[in-house]
């Protein structure tokens, strides 16, 4: 998210930033392998890769370059980027202007139907990763193994602990308030974990076509009849054959988005592979059972006890209690060769595996009871964080 270098609070200037490197007419800009786009409010801007980058040590390296020449264009406007999932001190209901230009009529009808300036609609940045499919037997064995990955994911991701000023008492704010965001057209959002569909025919028929009939009394037009609309925590895009996790929040910098991916990528794919669980037994797990599971985890991040022997034996964890840290770490050992990772990252991940969630170590910084003055002192550590490539430390 885009705010002022001085005193950290958000600014609506993502126009700004994008009609500088010629990007606004389209509200997007790709410069070498990384693009640069919109996002529904006016403060945030979207990084991405332009496309498939094969070797993951140039892409980290592209995308924290990118980061860096952001912050250049920004600073002669006196603004920088921020990270984390959250503005800690953001007002939403008084500070959100949306994106004002092309394809505004898709962010109008979004707030018509939902009302756009809650925190879980305009306060907000996370990490998305589309994973590959091709044909329904691919989509049915990833689409089980990531419902199963959800309820992990706050115990590796959390970095909102803060809002409004104040720490909320859950690590991960963003995903509360997004769990609710369409509480309007509940078959939208579900209950984040989607439901047990398997094949393309199923995923549109009964999920997909749920959504669309739901919304259509609010969007006479059409607007929103796209598969986009689905906002579970991982939806299938057919668009580009890929299953998009959605549930992950912003590190403090590249390296530890990248840390957080390559771990989630691994246990997924041990996952379909059957290294833990037989893809029939992964396919019988309920949506309501494992979305309880994942509100704990929303609460409580790594710290969360798992008491549910059968969910950690489907993750081969050998015990029938553990924490999220825990349930990591014996999940990174398993399927994770640190020493074949990025320096960068394999330190980002070993940074989160013993010292806990970004959002654990930023309510370390800033003490039970912050004031303003601790918050922009931990959140100005956290910019510097996100420009230089180094890890938020609490230690």
């Amino acid at each position: 998210m885009i705010v002022d270098a001085e005193t950290l609070a958000v600014r609506a200037a993502a126009d700004r930033a994008l009609d500088a490197l010629g990007g606004l007419e389209d509200g997007e800009v790709t410069l070498g392998d990384i693009a640069w786009s919109n996002e529904l409010a006016l403060h945030v801007i979207e990084l991405k890769g332009a496309g498939p980058i094969t070797d993951r040590t140039a892409a980290r390296a592209a995308f924290q370059a990118a980061v860096e020449a952001m912050n250049r264009q920004l600073a002669q406007d006196g603004l920088r980027l921020m990270p984390t999932a959250m503005h800690p001190w953001m007002d939403p209901w008084t500070e959100t202007k949306l994106w004002p230009h092309g394809q505004d009529e898709i962010y109008k009808a979004f707030d018509r139907i939902f009302d756009c300036r809650g925190h879980g609609w305009s306060n907000l940045q996370s990490m998305h990763i589309n994973l590959p499919f091709d044909g329904d037997e691919e989509l049915g064995r990833l689409h089980a193994a990531v419902r199963l990955v959800l309820p992990l994911l706050p115990g590796l991701a959390a970095s909102s602990p803060v809002e409004e000023g104040r720490l909320s008492g859950r690590l991960d704010g963003r995903l509360f308030h997004y769990a609710g965001n369409a509480r309007r057209v509940p078959s939208v959002s579900g209950v984040v974990v989607p439901e047990r569909v398997f094949d393309r025919q199923s995923y549109e028929e009964k999920l997909l076509g749920k959504i669309y009939h739901d919304l259509a009394p609010h969007d006479p037009e059409g607007i929103l009849q796209h598969e986009w609309a689905n906002a579970r925590g991982a939806i299938v895009r057919f668009d580009r054959m890929a299953l998009e996790i959605r549930v992950l929040d912003s590190q403090e910098h590249v390296a530890g988005d990248f840390a957080v991916a390559e771990a989630v990528v691994a246990a997924v794919r041990a996952q379909t592979e059957g290294r833990f669980q037989e893809p029939a037994a992964q396919r019988a797990w309920d949506e309501h059972r494992l979305a309880g599971l994942f509100r704990h985890a929303v609460e409580q991040g790594e710290a969360t006890v798992v008491e549910d022997a059968e969910f950690l034996a489907a993750w081969g964890f050998p015990g029938a209690r553990a924490t999220l840290q825990e349930v990591w770490q014996h999940l990174v050992g398993a399927t994770v060769e640190l020493d074949a990772l990025d320096p960068a990252v394999s330190r980002a991940l070993q940074v989160i595996l013993r010292e806990g969630t970004l959002a654990r170590r930023i309510i370390t910084a800033v003490g039970p009871e912050p004031g303003r003055p601790a918050l922009r002192a931990a959140y100005g550590r956290l910019v510097e964080c996100l420009d230089s490539g180094e890890p938020f430390s609490a230690e």
